[in-house]
């Protein structure tokens, strides 16, 4: 088991705070790890059809981040109820897609028109 530093957001501010030192499994995946292939890569492009699926490919961006971040859904699961209620994390949530949104955009070109 090798230690790993994470970083955890706090409802009670707006600042990641670095949380202490949490175990990390050898067995973790992780995108550099040996299980990760070619085959597990989902994002061809960022080119899409029309805005609207731009902004659900933000979305989806977003939630992988999330699951490359943290692999395990039972924690997934676990800490949603608390983000869930929390107004900054969703504020934060849609920061990630916002920005995600953006970039996508810009490939795009504004949708080309």
């Amino acid at each position: 088991m090798t230690l790993a530093p994470r970083v955890r957001f706090f409802s009670s501010g707006i600042r990641p705070a670095v949380a202490k030192t949490i175990p990390r499994r050898e067995d973790e995946f992780s995108p550099t790890s040996k299980e990760f292939t070619m085959a597990d890569a989902w994002l061809s492009s960022l080119i899409t059809d029309t805005p609207q699926a731009g902004f659900e490919l933000a979305i989806k961006l977003s939630r992988m981040g999330v699951k490359y971040t943290q692999p395990s859904a039972e924690a997934r699961d676990k800490l949603r109820p608390v983000y869930a209620e929390d107004a900054n994390a969703l504020i934060a949530s849609s920061q990630v897609v916002a920005i995600n949104f953006q970039t996508i955009a810009a490939a795009n070109g504004y949708w080309r028109g």
